[in-house]
């Protein structure tokens, strides 16, 4: 059976927003894109690079970071510690809106209702199933008790306004946190696993 990893940038405020660029998702008017730009730093960039390192497992996006990720990572200097992992990794998009095949290499979409797709690809054996972004797909996981893993990149910043990763309405959950890295920007980079159900 694979793991399904989520991978996110937040505030601590929860949003998850439009981290990397201005023009990256300006959905309800959003004025903050790019906001997590500033806080990189090598202890981060190597935190991640070690993450992927070897490759990262699958990707699973949902269909707005996958066009998003999809117009960006192709052309992407090679420089770059995740250009050759993102662009050579198998790529699944959850989305009822696109159809095969996709231009990035690697990329199909998924068959059927979200849920159900992942919980069939979960089952197979195989390597891990990384989520980048998708944070309604996040969600939909979440309902299904799907995520095994949260890496979360925590920044110390409060915007106030824009989409969160956890929003009001989400699925009950207990996390216990197995490892944390400080970077030296304020960042906080915590991994979490799903802890002891709710009793009741």
């Amino acid at each position: 059976m694979r793991r399904i990893v989520v991978v996110n940038h937040i505030t601590l405020d929860g949003v998850m927003q439009a981290p990397a660029a201005p023009d990256e998702d300006s959905r309800d008017g959003f004025e903050y894109g790019g906001w997590a730009t500033p806080y990189g730093d090598q202890v981060m960039g190597d935190k991640m690079a070690q993450n992927m390192a070897g490759g990262a497992g699958d990707l699973l996006f949902g269909r707005r970071t996958y066009e998003h990720m999809a117009a960006v990572w192709p052309h992407m200097p090679a420089d770059n510690p995740y250009t050759e992992v993102i662009n050579a990794s198998r790529k699944y998009v959850a989305s009822t809106t696109l159809s095969d095949p996709l231009d990035w290499n690697n990329s199909a979409v998924l068959e059927g209702e979200a849920g159900d797709a992942v919980a069939k690809l979960k089952a197979e054996p195989g390597n891990d199933i990384v989520v980048l972004g998708s944070g309604q797909l996040v969600q939909t996981l979440m309902a299904r008790d799907l995520v095994d893993e949260y890496l979360l990149t925590i920044h110390p910043l409060v915007l106030g306004s824009g989409r969160k990763l956890f929003p009001d309405g989400s699925p009950y959950a207990a996390l216990d946190l197995v490892d944390v890295t400080p970077t030296t920007t304020g960042v906080l980079i915590a991994t979490y696993r799903p802890g002891e159900r709710r009793p009741g």
